[in-house]
């Protein structure tokens, strides 16, 4: 079983929007005894709502204040959902070497409906579906790079998804962070 103990590294789920990251990664912390965090959450928690700060201050802005919610959620440990891009940062790429990631990938026929409607600053203006698509594409490189599993979230129940990322975890040893 894992240590949930703050020295250990964290468990950590990257991938685009609409992979499901915050609503699977609340249930493997649960499955798995441990705290989630989620660095979107954070962003807003301490400094308002994500479209306001792209509007208000523009995306270099807001990936600075990511940086400081990912730096805050893996010192926490347990597990942790970053936002999409968060893992464009070169500052947390060095980050998440020290800790275990999971990429969570959605089709993007089955993303459509899961963004239809949303807030989401870097969908606005055009077609949402393809934008995602775009943007997918220009980061799986490094979502690929980073990840040291990737579980599909497409079809299927999340419940086996979840299962499948606890059995990994629990098979993997926690990293120690520096």
């Amino acid at each position: 079983m894992i240590s949930a103990e703050a020295g250990d590294g964290a468990l950590v789920l990257i991938g685009p929007m609409g992979a499901g990251k915050t609503s699977v990664g609340r249930r493997v912390a649960r499955a798995l005894g441990m705290p989630f965090s989620d660095t979107d959450k954070i962003v807003v928690r301490d400094h308002g709502p994500i479209r306001d700060l792209f509007l208000a201050h523009g995306e270099a802005h807001f990936r600075a204040l990511e940086r400081d919610a990912v730096a805050e959620a893996l010192g926490r440990g347990g597990v942790v959902a970053l936002g999409g891009g968060a893992v464009l940062d070169p500052v947390t790429q060095e980050r998440l070497t020290h800790h275990r990631v999971v990429l969570l990938t959605v089709a993007p026929h089955v993303v459509a409906s899961r963004i239809h409607g949303d807030e989401r600053p870097l969908l606005g203006g055009e077609d949402p579906a393809e934008r995602w698509l775009r943007i997918y594409e220009e980061r799986r490189p490094i979502y690929e790079a980073a990840a040291d599993i990737a579980f599909d979230t497409s079809s299927g129940p999340l419940a086996r998804v979840v299962d499948d990322i606890v059995a990994w975890a629990q098979r993997v040893p926690a990293q120690e962070t520096p």
